[in-house]
């Protein structure tokens, strides 16, 4: 399913799509309301969302979608690497995030992987401030004992980061002890101030 408030990002997907027989729009939605309608009836194992709509932010469109629809992937779609707003988006549940200028093919194949259960975000987005890097280096935590340690920084439980993430319950409280230990933490209190200190928070 294809949200954006603009028939011609609308129309061109579709399009695209239609060049890979693997890949169906079942159907379409002009703003977050009307995708909140419309998955239920269209149930989509694919959502190409547009970060900016002009009724409902991204990440409340999420989190609207995931209380309809726990299974179907989000992908963002944006104009702008508007940098918190895809945050917020990822940290909201989204599972990839792409800028419209994306070539036809890497399209279809972000959206092959994503469906693979891979998350893709455009790297152009995202990009690393290489302080980051470095203490994330120094730290010697993996990107993803990392990316659950910023989620339980923002007061996430395990189970809401398991949903965010995509990852197991057990798995995700692996990640986190893995962490600790790394950090020499005792708690994920500990954990979260000892990161902040280190620069990687």
């Amino acid at each position: 399913m294809v949200v954006d408030d603009h028939p011609v990002v609308r129309d061109g997907v579709t399009l695209l799509l239609r060049s890979d027989p693997s890949l169906t729009v079942v159907g379409s939605a002009e703003s977050g309301r009307a995708a909140l309608q419309r998955v239920t009836e269209l149930n989509p194992d694919l959502i190409l969302l547009d970060l900016r709509l002009p009724d409902m932010l991204a990440p409340e469109v999420i989190t609207g979608l995931r209380q309809l629809d726990a299974v179907a992937r989000i992908v963002v779609f944006t104009a702008h690497g508007d940098h918190q707003g895809v945050l917020a988006a990822l940290d909201s549940g989204a599972n990839g995030c792409l800028l419209k200028d994306v070539a036809g093919t890497d399209l279809v194949a972000a959206l092959r992987r994503v469906l693979r259960g891979e998350r893709v975000v455009d790297p152009r987005i995202l990009p690393d401030d290489g302080q980051r890097s470095a203490a994330l280096a120094r730290s010697g935590l993996t990107r993803r004992e990392y990316e659950v340690l910023r989620l339980a920084a923002q007061g996430q439980t395990n189970p809401e980061i398991a949903e965010s993430t995509g990852l197991a319950r057990n798995t995700v409280k692996t990640y986190l002890q893995s962490a600790l230990h790394k950090l020499g933490a005792r708690n994920r209190v500990e954990a979260i101030g000892k990161a902040s200190e280190a620069g990687l928070l």
